[in-house]
């Protein structure tokens, strides 16, 4: 039997939560907290550990990304699955970067929360498809922020008909120095070869045809 904690600061809907988990065979409620502090308060005792928390975002005293963040460090075995109403995506990306293994909103149907359950007890992590594509849309713009001037400006020549060693004239560099922007390009974008540089450059707004 899997044991769950459900954090929220909403009485009733907590109770609801509660039930609801309940109703699932392999899945069991230990207690519910009203907030992140008055959870963390409970672990001091060994029998108020649980294998997966149900942690609301926006609480009271410590909120649902503190408390996560504080579980991460403190209590990497205790899985977080962040159950709220908001629906932000530098909320839910602060969440799951906090260290939450999933990310479901409160209007979730009931066997959606029940198949998330049981793939974060089985794979240690549940992403629905809309956190899926927020997290490749994440990544993607973590690499332009990665990228230097420099490298942007090579992307560009890169996406022409010109040789790399007329980029390097283009760009008043030696070849060699351009051979390193390619290579330090392709590594941050995790690409392979040009016509794949050409295709990123396109779909990220760096180059028209």
């Amino acid at each position: 039997m899997t044991t769950i904690v459900v954090v929220d600061d909403h009485t009733l809907l907590s109770q609801a939560i509660s039930g609801l988990v309940n109703s699932f065979q392999d899945f069991t409620v230990l207690y519910t907290a009203k907030n992140g502090q008055d959870f963390i308060d409970q672990l001091v005792f060994p029998d108020k550990h649980p294998d997966i928390v149900l942690m609301d975002v926006n609480m009271p005293i410590m909120d649902g990304i503190e408390a996560t963040t504080y579980l991460k460090e403190h209590f990497p075995d205790i899985k977080v699955l962040a159950l709220s109403v908001e629906e932000e995506e530098h909320v839910i990306l602060k969440m799951l970067r906090a260290g939450a293994k999933g990310y479901l909103l409160k209007d979730t149907e009931k066997s959606v929360l029940h198949s998330a359950l049981k793939e974060v007890v089985n794979l240690g992590f549940y992403h629905s498809n809309t956190v899926s594509q927020l997290l490749v849309r994440s990544l993607d713009k973590d690499n332009v922020l990665a990228l230097k001037e420099r490298e942007i400006e090579f992307i560009k020549h890169a996406c022409t008909e010109m040789t790399y060693n007329e980029i390097a004239e283009k760009m008043f560099l030696s070849p060699k120095t351009v051979q390193g922007y390619r290579d330090s390009v392709f590594s941050k974008l995790n690409l392979k070869n040009r016509t794949g540089l050409v295709i990123y450059a396109i779909k990220n707004g760096y180059f028209k045809p």
